[in-house]
C-alpha cells in the first residue's frame, strides 16, 4: 500500500502494523481529541429523517450561524467539502495570476490545487518571509537578535529568492521585478508544519501589494480568542483578501469534511458557478450550526491545549536526539537526529503508534515529524514508545 501524502491514514497504518485500524494510536492527524461535541452528535441524530431531502442550495440556516459567529453578512462566507474543496477554486483562481508566492514548507494540497490549473509557483521558504517582515507572534520586527533566536529554534535557511532593501523595508521578491500586483500569496496561519503564529500586523502590508492574498486558518480556532491573529475582522476592507477555515480539526469532525471561506461576495459568487450543487450533505451543516453554538466546547479546548501541548512538549525535549518546536497550534514539529520514517515503521510495529512524517514536506525531508496534541495519557504513551525506540 503505497505511503500517504496525508496524516490520519489508519488503513496504511494498520496494514503496517498487523492490526485493526481502531487499535491504532494516530497522532499524525490534528484533530482535536476532545470531540465530537456532544451537541454536535445530537443534531446529527436530528436530523437523520431529513436524508430523504436535497440539502438546502444555499445554505441559508448555516451561513446564518457563521455570520453570527464572525459577526459577518452571510453573503461574505461560502461553506464547503471541507476547505480543501475551496482550495480547489482558490487555484482556479491563483492560475489567472501572473503568479503565485508560496510560502515554504506548504501543506501539499496548495501544491495539488496550483499544478492542476497550471498555475505559475514562486517558492519562498519560511526563514526569508521572517526576516523580511513575517514574523512569528512576538517577535520584534526587524530584531535580529529575535530572528536569529527563531533560526536557531527551526528556521529552514532555504534562501531561494533574493531580497533587497526597498523604500526603508525589505523587499522579499526582488526576483519578480519587485511587481506583485499581478501575483497572488498563499500561506497558511498558525503555519503548518511549524506551528507559528503571525501576527495580523505583519500580514496587513502584503493585501497592499498582492493582486490575491489566501490565508488558510485551518488551525486559528485553537488559538484562544485573546491572542488569535485572524484576518476576518478585516475581510471587508479588502477586496483581494480571502481567508479558509476548518471547522473538523477543532471540533474533531473530519469525517465530516466541513469548511468555509470568506471573501468579497462577488468572489464568492463566482466560485459557487464553478462547483457542483449540493457540497455539503445535511449531516454535516447540522453539526456545524449546533458545534458554533458551543460555547462551552469551545472554552474546555482553549483551556486544554496549552498545558497539554506544554506537557508534550516538556517530554520530547528531554529525549536525546530530539527537538520541538514551539507551536501556537494542536501539533508540535519536532526535529530528529534519526531517520523520522524509520522511527515511524518502529512506532508502528512495536507501539501502533503513528506519527505524521515530513516526507511529502520537501525542505523538512526525513529529520521531522509532525505530532498532534492528545490526552495526557496518549501523551505519555508516545513518550514512553519513543524513549524505547
Amino acid at each position: 500500500m503505497r505511503q500517504p501524502a496525508h496524516g490520519g491514514n489508519l488503513a496504511w497504518a494498520a496494514a503496517l502494523a498487523g492490526c485493526p485500524p481502531d487499535a491504532i494510536l494516530d497522532f499524525s492527524a490534528s484533530i482535536s481529541p476532545l470531540g465530537p461535541p456532544n451537541s454536535a452528535i445530537a443534531a446529527i441524530q436530528s436530523q437523520i429523517g431529513n436524508l430523504k431531502h436535497y440539502p438546502d442550495p444555499n445554505y441559508s440556516e448555516l451561513r446564518l450561524a457563521l455570520s453570527h459567529f464572525h459577526q459577518l453578512p452571510p453573503e461574505w462566507i461560502l461553506p464547503g467539502n471541507g476547505s480543501a474543496e475551496l482550495l480547489t477554486l482558490i487555484g482556479r483562481e491563483l492560475a489567472e495570476l501572473a503568479a503565485t508566492i508560496l510560502i515554504t514548507p506548504a501543506f501539499g494540497d496548495y501544491y495539488r490545487t496550483l499544478r492542476a490549473y497550471n498555475a505559475n509557483l514562486l517558492e519562498c521558504p519560511l526563514s526569508l518571509v521572517s526576516q523580511c517582515g513575517l514574523l512569528p507572534r512576538g517577535d520584534a520586527k526587524g530584531d535580529s537578535a529575535a530572528l536569529a533566536s527563531y533560526r536557531a529554534s527551526g528556521g529552514f535557511p532555504h534562501e531561494q529568492l533574493r531580497t533587497r532593501k526597498v523604500t526603508g523595508h525589505w523587499s522579499l521578491f526582488a526576483d519578480t521585478g519587485d511587481r506583485t500586483n499581478d501575483k497572488g500569496l498563499l500561506l497558511n496561519n498558525p503555519h503548518n508544519p511549524t506551528g507559528k503564529l503571525f501576527s495580523r500586523d505583519s500580514i496587513l502590508p502584503y493585501l497592499e501589494q498582492f493582486a490575491l492574498v489566501v490565508v488558510d486558518e485551518a488551525f486559528m480556532d485553537f488559538v484562544p480568542p485573546n491572542e488569535e491573529q485572524s484576518l476576518i475582522p478585516v475581510v471587508q476592507e479588502y477586496a483581494n483578501l480571502v481567508v479558509l477555515r476548518s471547522l473538523t480539526k477543532f471540533y474533531s469532525l473530519p469525517g465530516l469534511r466541513l469548511g468555509y471561506a470568506i471573501a468579497h461576495p462577488d468572489c464568492l459568487a463566482k466560485w459557487q458557478l464553478w462547483r457542483d450543487p449540493w457540497p455539503v450533505n445535511t449531516l454535516a451543516a447540522a453539526a456545524a450550526i449546533a458545534a458554533l453554538q458551543d460555547t462551552e466546547f469551545q472554552q474546555q479546548t482553549w483551556a486544554w491545549l496549552p498545558p497539554a501541548r506544554n506537557q508534550l512538549f516538556q517530554g520530547l525535549a528531554e529525549i536525546s536526539g530530539l527537538q520541538p518546536q514551539v507551536s501556537a497550534a494542536n501539533f508540535l514539529l519536532v526535529k530528529s537526529q534519526e531517520s523520522t520514517s524509520q522511527l515511524q515503521q518502529q512506532l508502528l510495529k512495536h507501539h501502533q503508534i503513528l506519527i505524521r512524517d515530513c516526507l511529502s514536506f520537501k525542505e523538512l525531508g526525513d529529520r521531522f515529524f509532525r505530532v498532534a496534541i492528545r490526552s495526557d495519557s496518549d501523551n505519555q504513551r508516545l513518550l514512553t514508545a519513543l524513549k524505547e525506540s
